[in-house]
């Protein structure tokens, strides 16, 4: 059984002790209803409640809250700050700004939730970049001269998007990379 949160782990404590909802509520004096949202995750309680729930079933503090471990924190950061930096390699090595990246989310999409999002985005905001500097340079038949401007600012703006989404990744496990294809949904 998945006990990663709070509520789902009320819910197994509870059961593993034989309560219902009233009954736990009668135990703990905490209202029904917000035993009731908290199993549905749709509230974070107080920590005097959780302790009258786990006063209640007779268990630790410890066995309800979900204590992130700091370890797991700083690999996660790393992982997040290879998806977001390796896109740089592609300066160096042609293509590799979607093939690494690319990798990696294969690698890694089954192991997070996060990385798997994160890694969609990455890949979809680089082949798009990719397409979008072919195209400039394509319309070097069309409007010679024009196209160099054309390609470098995609290249400025894809610098300024991949470092913007380094920092806020890291600080805020959060992305967003703007004019993406969704070539990966």
């Amino acid at each position: 059984m998945d006990t990663k949160t709070l509520g789902k782990r009320l819910k197994y404590q509870r059961s593993l002790k034989g309560y219902t909802q009233e009954k736990l509520s009668e135990a703990s004096t905490v209202g029904i209803r917000t035993i009731q949202r908290i199993e549905k995750e749709e509230v974070m309680p107080h920590m005097q409640t959780v302790q009258l729930l786990a006063d209640s079933l007779q268990i630790s503090i410890e066995d309800l809250i979900v204590v992130d471990n700091p370890n797991e924190e700083v690999i996660q950061k790393k992982w997040m700050l290879l998806f977001h930096a390796t896109p740089f390699l592609g300066f160096i090595i042609p293509f590799s700004n979607i093939f690494f990246p690319l990798f990696l989310w294969i690698y890694k999409a089954n192991d997070n939730p996060l990385y798997n999002q994160h890694g969609k985005a990455i890949v979809n905001f680089h082949c798009s970049l990719t397409l979008y500097i072919i195209i400039s340079l394509l319309l070097f038949f069309l409007i010679p001269g024009y196209n160099y401007f054309l390609t470098g600012v995609i290249v400025l703006f894809a610098l300024v998007i991949t470092i913007r989404n380094i920092i806020s990744s890291l600080s805020t496990n959060f992305c967003s990379y703007p004019l993406s294809i969704p070539f990966l949904k």
